[in-house]
């Protein structure tokens, strides 16, 4: 069953979730979305997840494996959320870190916070098709995905997305 949205009610905004991974197309998605946000008086929902690894060390590699991808998780996360302000100064990017699926991770935090109405991904531009995300969100038919998803083309420059967004 899919959470009725709160972004339009009283003492709500609008949320534009986007992923945030070391692609190149990720960066298109996280600027459309600053765009949106700042066009919406919305805010930005910067999502980072870490894979599940193989934590079948010891525990205190596993301990020093995990303390590195949070470190990782942060330093990107800080580094997209600079792209945020500097498109679209005063919009709040919240920045989020999960393990596990992206795609699972994605819908748990479409459950938790009631405030994103829209996922915002972008396609790859190489011969490979459109990515491993937007391929297994399009994929997904069950359950339904719960809100709208924008799928930004990855190969628009700034001044494309600022006339579409």
């Amino acid at each position: 069953m899919v959470s009725r949205r709160l972004a339009r009610e009283e003492g709500h905004r609008r949320k534009f979730l986007c992923v945030v991974d070391d692609t190149p197309e990720c960066d298109r998605a996280v600027v459309y979305a600053a765009t949106r946000a700042i066009h919406t008086a919305g805010a930005v929902v910067l999502l980072y997840v870490i894979p599940p690894g193989d934590f079948q060390h010891w525990r205190g590699v596993e301990e020093m494996m995990r303390a590195e991808a949070m470190d990782e998780a942060r330093q990107r996360l800080a580094a997209t959320a600079e792209r945020v302000h500097a498109f679209a100064p005063g919009v709040d990017a919240e920045l989020v870190i999960r393990e596990g699926q992206p795609a699972e991770a994605i819908h748990r935090l479409i459950d938790d916070d009631r405030d994103v109405a829209i996922l915002v991904l972008a396609a790859g531009t190489g011969s490979e098709g459109p990515g491993p995300l937007v391929s297994s969100i399009a994929a997904r038919a069950a359950p339904p995905f719960p809100i709208p998803v924008t799928i930004v083309p990855g190969d628009l420059d700034d001044e494309d997305i600022a006339a579409v967004a």
